[in-house]
């Protein structure tokens, strides 16, 4: 039986305790948050028998296996630390720390204590990224990926975050270097790090303020970003975010030297682009038919997972945690390998470097949960 704690009691919190008792032979033994009636309200919905308000109680009385921190990226790296040390293998929600350094630092930690690590970027298990990654994995893209695109889009909707962070100039979100890219695009630059051969590749980056957050008088949040990047061996990647774009897309391709792949989070299709051209005409019209067949099929194989009741928001939080959890219990390898958890840190470390944000986060405004989810 793995005993599971949970450190950051706000709205995310509640996903991550579901999820947790979807999985046979796991228990959560204890909620903690620095608002003790908010570790005592999450055990109470979720009948865990006991509620903290500091961290070190839980890790000494509870000692659990595995500890979730849900909490602000701010805290991240210390709750993270404190836990390694305990003897506990960590999830840590995205983006995983504030800065590569601080990656870095948790990382060797785990390696020398013998413990494994992951990031929640659970959009990578999704069933199209999973059935995405067998495909490259049995060799579909005929090679290493020469282009890959990501897109990840956000709209700033009518919720109690967007008002918050749009209202309150000390929100938490303002605080991290990147504002609120930094908690809003590790989902999309994680899936190009797991792509993008090498360790440093060569960023460009470019950020502004959208002409609708300046009608609105705000002139701080960035919200349009656009990235080239450089791996090795020539492979190219572009990323780009936009709040403003619409249809507002989750869309992630690879380009292959033999065959492509697209596929599109939101709506959970995956298409294959043959590489190799028909003769003639027959370009004008098999092409076509082609994806037909294949956006009919993504209909008929989601309907299959609704069924069998695989179909739901956090399908892929599931998956990572199920992965994970086996890390520990079996052997097998981590989910996200530490490479791309440590990429992906290194490229939002030059995106926010070259855009100009870099605004330090107060330790004084340090908190411990996240008050309310940002869109996903």
């Amino acid at each position: 039986m793995l005993k599971v704690a949970i450190v950051g009691c706000g709205k995310i919190a509640d996903s991550h305790a579901s999820q947790i008792q979807r999985i046979p032979g796991c228990e959560i033994i204890g909620t903690c948050d620095r608002e003790e009636l908010m570790a005592k309200q999450l055990a109470e919905r979720f009948r865990v028998k006991r509620f903290y308000g500091h961290l070190d109680p839980l890790l000494r009385e509870g000692q659990p296996d595995v500890v979730h921190i849900t909490t602000p990226p701010q805290s991240h790296y210390e709750i993270g630390r404190q836990c390694l040390e305990a003897g506990c293998h960590i999830y840590v929600e995205k983006p995983f720390a504030i800065d590569a350094v601080e990656t870095e630092k948790l990382i060797s930690l785990a390696d020398r204590t013998g413990l494994r690590l992951t990031v929640g970027t659970d959009e990578q298990f999704s069933a199209v990224a999973r059935r995405m990654r067998k495909l490259i994995r049995d060799g579909y893209l005929g090679g290493t990926p020469v282009h890959i695109e990501s897109t990840w889009c956000y709209e700033f909707g009518d919720s109690a975050y967007t008002k918050a962070l749009l209202g309150d100039k000390q929100h938490w979100a303002r605080t991290l270097p990147g504002g609120l890219l930094h908690n809003t695009i590790s989902h999309g630059i994680a899936k190009i790090a797991e792509y993008l051969p090498g360790e440093s590749p060569q960023v460009i980056a470019h950020g502004f303020v959208s002409p609708f957050l300046k009608q609105l008088g705000e002139n701080e949040i960035i919200d349009e970003l656009r990235v080239i990047l450089q791996g090795e061996g020539g492979t190219t990647a572009y990323f780009t975010f936009s709040s403003q774009m619409r249809p507002s897309l989750h869309e992630f391709r690879v380009y292959g030297p033999e065959n492509s792949l697209v596929f599109d989070e939101d709506q959970q299709w995956l298409i294959k682009l043959r590489g190799e051209r028909f003769k003639s005409y027959a370009e004008k019209f098999l092409p076509q038919a082609g994806f037909a067949k294949q956006y009919v099929g993504s209909f008929f194989r989601n309907a299959r997972l609704f069924l069998a009741r695989d179909f739901h928001m956090n399908s892929g939080k599931k998956h990572l945690i199920e992965e994970f959890y086996r890390s520990i219990t079996d052997g097998a390898p981590v989910p996200i390998a530490y490479r791309e958890i440590l990429l992906t840190s290194r490229i939002m470390d030059a995106i926010f470097t070259q855009i100009g944000t870099q605004a330090p986060f107060s330790p004084e405004r340090e908190v411990w949960r996240k008050d309310e989810p940002s869109p996903e």
